[in-house]
């Protein structure tokens, strides 16, 4: 089944270019609304003064730096399989207020505060995998969740989103600790397409003893009536689960020529000890 996903994957493959150019689209998690603030979300994130990557550079914020949108510009910048508009922005700095102009693919997609933590979710980069049966390379959008307290970085994560057809919609949520031992709470990122065939992903992260751990990825995709491939957890709280484990749930169904419906199901169950999860 994994060749499955690879070659969905490869069939969504599409030439791309590092060239700023006008009539580049924008991924649809990178679209920030004006007047509402943001938080940057890689390192550093340079602030030019006017939105173009080769304009000047003002000045530079560190991650988790809130700033202010003010408004997008209609240009865009594709990087990889990135694709983000400029965003005029303010912010404040040594008790001034300042402004410029970021590329919107530096700012978090989502973040959220609990217990004293910033956390942070943003995607970091494209990268190249090669799929050893097909003899294929495909480009792969690469996530991360960040855990931040005050300036410091407390832990980081990371995982793939697929490619740019995936960055339609994006949502980042904190939920309860699904009564795992010694877990505070769980962080759920998803992403998603806006067409059939488009995969979707959703990434648990557990939060304990200031670490963030990534479950394994759960991935749904679908083609109309035609086909479908859904995976999902059942933690300790849901109905079925059981003390300390979180079963991984996954169910496919796919039509043949003569309209029959044929349907698959399997389930993992990983033990959870309190430190880390094996599968049983």
């Amino acid at each position: 089944m994994k060749s499955l996903f690879t070659f969905l994957l490869i069939g969504l493959v599409r030439v791309v270019s590092a060239q700023e150019q006008e009539y580049t689209y924008s991924n649809g998690v990178f679209n920030f609304e004006d007047h509402k603030p943001q938080k940057v979300f890689t390192d550093w994130a340079r602030v030019r003064q006017s939105p173009d990557v080769k304009a000047p550079v003002s000045d530079s914020l560190p991650s988790n730096q809130q700033v202010l949108v003010l408004q997008k510009e209609p240009v865009a910048l594709q990087l990889g399989e990135r694709a983000a508009n400029w965003y005029k922005v303010s912010y404040q700095k040594n008790g001034e207020t300042k402004d410029g102009y970021i590329w919107g693919g530096n700012l978090a997609i989502g973040y959220r505060n609990k217990d004293g933590y910033d956390f942070l979710f943003g995607i970091s980069k494209t990268i190249d995998r090669t799929d050893k049966q097909f003899n294929q390379v495909y480009k792969q959008n690469i996530a991360a969740i960040r855990a931040i307290q005050g300036n410091r970085l407390v832990s980081e994560v990371t995982f793939d989103t697929g490619s740019a057809e995936s960055l339609s919609y994006a949502t980042f949520t904190i939920e309860s600790n699904h009564k795992l031992k010694e877990v505070l709470f769980t962080l759920k990122a998803s992403v998603s397409g806006e067409a059939c065939g488009i995969p979707g992903y959703d990434q648990y992260i557990l939060f304990k003893d200031q670490k963030l751990i990534a479950l394994p990825q759960l991935m749904n995709v679908g083609d109309a009536d035609v086909y479908y491939h859904d995976e999902k957890f059942i933690f300790p709280n849901d109905k079925g689960g059981i003390p300390n484990a979180f079963i991984l749930k996954m169910e496919e169904m796919e039509r043949d020529d003569q309209d029959r419906e044929k349907k698959k199901r399997s389930s993992k169950t990983y033990v959870w000890d309190g430190n880390g999860f094996t599968l049983k």
